[in-house]
């Protein structure tokens, strides 16, 4: 079987380098079949089970997408739960390693004063439930 590796699916370098960082070579199906579609700019929906990368197979063509970090919100993501809106962003974050993006996870219990705040200030990424 001949395999694809990530840096044959069309990333930007910076998140090619990034997924590097991780030790990740070859994409699992569900990055190998979405990534491509994503970065073309079509609409789409998966499905796959708990740690196949989910969060890298829609989070790399959103990051590969972006011109450049402009402080202004480029992409809302939302997740079930807390607990899960806090995972994505951290998994973002590795992902955007290289990048100067912001991302900020919006949910409750947090002070809603602060959240503004930082969404004042500015941010690219907004991951919230």
């Amino acid at each position: 079987m001949n395999k694809i590796k990530f840096d044959e699916l069309g990333l930007k370098e910076s998140v090619l380098h990034a997924i590097q960082d991780l030790k990740f070579e070859y994409p699992s199906d569900i990055q190998e079949k979405s990534i491509p579609v994503s970065l073309e700019g079509f609409d789409m929906i998966g499905q796959a089970q708990t740690g196949t990368g989910k969060t890298l197979a829609f989070g790399a063509p959103i990051l590969s997408r972006m011109e450049k970090p402009s402080g202004k919100v480029q992409a809302i993501i939302l997740a079930p739960t807390r607990e899960l809106a806090i995972q994505v962003g951290e998994e973002l974050e590795r992902i955007a390693k290289y990048e100067k993006i912001k991302i900020l996870p919006i949910y409750g219990g947090q002070s809603i004063d602060r959240q503004i705040s930082s969404l004042k200030r500015g941010v690219d990424i907004v991951v919230g439930t």
